[in-house]
């Protein structure tokens, strides 16, 4: 089996920190998640990670005018130049300091980040290779407390800097004779957004406290005149001297009339305001689209409000929430608006024209505890902390569905067989089956007490449902078809940890604190058939997908393997060593010593049952091969420092003679941050607290298909894949296999000799040469003339060209033919053939399922057209008119009137 597993995609999380960007033709959203960035495709409804990284979570994301590079900050100012076309990182950069904003010009040849209370302006990186990519260019000195926000004019000469001092600087790019700089007041709080108006130098300026003052200037931009070298030097010397210094940062000589003459003047044009009278609510983020002159304003209750500037006519107010709105953006063309709230890690997209949504996603805002695929690998159904059970799309990497019927914690999810049918279990004391058809709860099983379930199982049929009692210590059994409680197992002396039916029989294994492993008969009347005596606490157990063998974790870092016939004890790995667990910022022991009460919490099987995945109080999953018992591969999940337990020794510049300062809440200052009151305030949440969550992984699981596999982590829901950019991997190759050699069988038509060839050299442009140069009516005598070694390898290749081939119909054929050819003696290696043609069936399904769905519209609008031609009376020509029968056809027809009723979903199913 291949490990050349990478990451990605991440789930389950879609928004946590940081602004949020429109791509270059709107089409997209980027978004960072924690110290990742996802690009959210909205017109083919997908979503993709970066395979890039930061080591805290992503502050701001700056997007160069052309779309072609990133830059993007994290919390500690490092900064990585990323390339959007090639995904990957040109260049790394710190900016010795935290940076609020960074934005580039709009001719792509400059950028500004906010750092401090100052601005710098850097040389922006341009195609050409450089040694260093960020080059500064201009520092600028002005306002006295943190800038916020930046702007820039069309042309790239000015561009304004908003500050928590309550003021707008208005910078020049260059060195304007006329313009160095201007301050801006008029505002009583922190200045959340300045914007330029469309080809002027006209200001709005937009405050905490929702106040929006218009400033106008006397000046066009083409009013600005460059100073002349000689005055240069002589700047130089003045700055040098402090006199222009000191009047830049604080204003306090007033410029003379010699002075203002000839220079740029702002007055302020008018002032609103957003909160009604009584009312007060915090403006939290804000954007503005210039040629459409629209201002999105979002609050901190989740209120937005659309403008039109300068007259500030109100659009509409809506609420997309009840957390603050962190981020806002609009599309180029202005249609589309994004917003994001940090608190709930709620992503959406407003079309303000239409008032609907494009895009409503919200990850768990709670930790995942469990995950499970769906038998043909396409769905992915996570369960949280938060109470909610959603589904997830592997394909488009969005959430679906989300069921909210729980109202305590999710503990376990899993799919029937069929893979319309999902079963979780919650604290709440239920367990509850819902129908992917429908879309409903349509089974809620209970016990006869109270009693809260750690774990659920459903045996290989879906008619038994089983679950763990984490308080009683005992495992109920339901049938799903009544949904009557059939039994109740007890035996156990501790709580339930896990629970798993064997995959080929009627057994079940049950896992308990009580140091055993209990294997239950249900053919038997669920009689205990084997106890596992184990050495300690049993923490998770899982059947191998053949049922031939049983694998524990267990509390003391080890995983035990045994044969569940005859109770017998084949193997156990030792992976203390392995997991490496971090310190905690609040620990008293070193790592080392914390490291003995760390264990696995999750085991998996790997697709064809060779190696299996452990996980848990860790950030590393450990791959170990089951019959060598070794460790194959580790993998670490996520190096965000800004997660708790990453690293395994403390930094010591925290540690004070007064303790640790990780103890004390800094950032009371910070968006989001707590605030520290003085003695005798009383205004806000007193039990607020600034925590950092642990890094570890809740749940793995394999897909069915063998091709990826799957984490609940601290960051997300994380999907690996196999590495798909490997160029070479022969396979029985000698030398007389080569490219010149194959094209020189196909020139011949021996297409089996080429095809073989092909698979040995395993080159997949040279494979799909050969499969398409076969005619089509003779794939069957060539897929017949296979050997059996390379109808496995065939099939893999056909499932993946599934994916991105448009001749579907060419390789439907060569499907069919293999497997009518083959099928017999496939079914004697089902058990390692199995990952490959669930693969393949993946990715049919897929195809049945988008061209059903068009053939659903196309038949309801073939429908739709004749209603409307019989309803108008329109008839052949060679029939005479009968004005009598048009007048009464839109009366008496009432079957064009049901057609013109019926929708696209309407329709007796998919034409074949």
């Amino acid at each position: 089996m291949k490990f050349a597993y990478r990451f990605s995609n991440l789930l389950g999380t879609v928004y946590r920190c940081g602004n949020l960007n429109f791509t270059c033709d709107g089409n997209s959203v980027i978004s960072p998640v924690g110290n990742r960035v996802t690009v959210f495709d909205l017109k083919n409804n997908k979503s993709d990670t970066l395979p890039l990284a930061t080591r805290y979570n992503i502050k701001c994301v700056g997007l160069s005018p052309d779309g072609r590079l990133a830059i993007i900050v994290d919390e500690g100012g490092d900064a990585l130049l990323t390339s959007l076309v090639c995904r990957a990182v040109l260049h790394r950069f710190h900016f010795k300091g935290a940076v609020h904003s960074v934005s580039f010009s709009p001719d792509g040849r400059k950028f500004v980040v906010t750092k401090g209370n100052l601005a710098q302006m850097y040389h922006a990186p341009g195609r050409k290779r450089e040694f260093n990519a960020f080059v500064l260019d201009k520092t600028y000195f002005g306002p006295y407390d943190e800038t916020t926000c930046i702007d820039w004019t069309d042309d790239s000469r000015c561009f304004a800097v908003g500050s928590k001092d309550m003021s707008t600087w208005v910078f020049g790019a260059e060195r304007w004779d006329n313009l160095i700089y201007y301050a801006l007041g008029g505002h009583k709080d922190a200045i959340v957004g300045c914007f330029f108006e469309s080809s002027s130098l006209d200001l709005y300026t937009l405050s905490q406290d929702g106040a929006l003052c218009v400033w106008q200037c006397d000046t066009p931009p083409e009013g600005l005149r460059l100073k002349a070298p000689a005055g240069w030097k002589a700047d130089l010397l003045q700055r040098e001297d402090g006199a222009e210094r000191e009047t830049t940062v604080h204003g306090k000589a007033a410029p003379t009339a010699e002075e203002q003459q000839g220079k740029v003047k702002y007055s302020r044009a008018a002032k609103y305001f957003f909160n009604k009278e009584g009312d007060f609510n915090h403006l939290t983020a804000a954007a503005y689209h210039k040629k459409v002159h629209l201002l999105v304003t979002g609050f901190a209750s989740g209120i937005f409000h659309l403008h039109e500037l300068p007259e500030f006519n109100l659009i509409h107010s809506l609420s997309v929430s009840d957390q603050r709105v962190s981020s806002i953006a609009i599309n180029g063309s202005g249609d589309w608006i994004a917003f994001g709230c940090s608190g709930l890690g709620q992503l959406l997209v407003w079309e303000w024209q239409s008032e609907s949504y494009v895009l409503k996603q919200q990850g768990h805002f709670n930790s995942m505890v469990s995950l499970a695929y769906s038998p043909d690998g396409q769905y992915i159904v996570t369960g949280g902390d938060d109470s909610k059970v959603k589904v997830w799309n592997t394909l488009s990497g969005f959430c679906f569905i989300t069921f909210t019927e729980h109202s305590s914690g999710v503990t376990g999810v899993t799919f029937t067989t069929t893979g319309y049918v999902i079963v979780t279990s919650s604290m709440d004391g239920t367990v509850r089956a819902f129908d992917l058809h429908r879309y409903r709860n349509f089974r809620t099983f209970t016990s006869p007490r109270p009693t809260q379930f750690s774990c659920v199982a459903v045996n290989s049929s879906g008619d038994i449902v089983s679950a763990g009692a984490q308080d009683s210590f005992e495992i109920l059994i339901w049938s799903m078809q009544t949904g009557r409680l059939l039994d109740v197992l007890s035996g156990h002396e501790g709580p339930i940890s896990g629970l798993c039916f064997n995959p080929m029989k009627s057994v079940l294994a049950s896992a308990s604190w009580d140091r055993t492993v209990r294997l239950w008969d249900m053919a038997d009347s669920w009689r205990t058939t084997e106890t596992l005596a184990l050495t300690s606490d049993a923490l998770a157990v899982t059947f191998r997908p053949d049922g031939a063998e049983l694998a524990v974790a267990t509390l003391n870092s080890q995983i035990t393997f045994w044969d569940p016939e005859n109770a017998v004890q084949t193997g156990s790995i030792e992976g203390r060593h392995d997991l490496k667990t971090g310190r905690k910022e609040l620990d008293k022991i070193t790592a080392k010593h914390s490291a003995k009460g760390k264990a696995f919490t999750t085991l998996c099987y790997s697709a064809d049952g060779q190696s299996i995945l452990a996980g848990g109080m860790s950030k590393f999953v450990c791959i170990y091969h089951v019959k060598e018992q070794i460790l194959r591969k580790k993998f670490e999940i996520s190096c965000n420092l800004s997660l708790d337990a990453m690293e395994e020794f403390l930094n010591r510049r925290k540690m004070t003679e007064f303790g640790n300062l990780a103890l004390i809440d800094q950032d009371a200052m910070e968006e989001g941050g707590v605030p520290i009151p003085l003695p005798g305030v009383k205004k806000g949440d007193m039990s607020s607290r600034h925590f950092k969550p642990e890094i570890r992984v809740t749940s793995l699981r394999f897909s069915p298909t063998g091709r990826c596999w799957a984490a609940t982590t601290t960051e997300g829901l994380l999907i690996y894949s196999l590495d798909a950019r490997m160029l070479f991997d022969p396979f029985e190759l000698d030398t007389s296999v080569t490219p010149v050699q194959i094209r020189a069988a196909l020139c011949q038509r021996d297409f089996t000799r080429a095809i073989l060839m092909a698979f040995r050299l395993n080159e997949r442009k040279l494979l799909q040469e050969a499969l398409e140069s076969v005619p089509w009516d003779e794939i069957e005598v060539i897929s017949s003339s296979l050997p059996d070694l390379y109808v496995e390898k065939a099939l893999e290749f056909l499932a993946s060209s599934f994916e991105e081939s448009r001749h579907l119909e060419f390789y439907l054929i060569w499907t069919q033919k293999l497997l009518m050819a083959h099928g017999q003696k496939l079914k004697c290696r089902v058990g390692t053939l199995l990952p490959a043609v669930q693969f393949l069936q993946k990715s049919i399904q897929r195809h049945w399922d988008d061209i059903s769905k068009l053939c659903d519209w196309n038949r309801y609008s073939l429908q739709y057209a004749l209603a409307v031609s019989k309803q108008r009376g329109l008839k052949r020509p060679s029939e005479p008119p009968d004005s009598e029968q048009e007048a009464d056809a839109p009366e008496g027809d009432d079957n064009s009137l049901h057609l013109l009723r019926r929708g696209p979903g309407d329709g007796d199913g998919p034409l074949a």
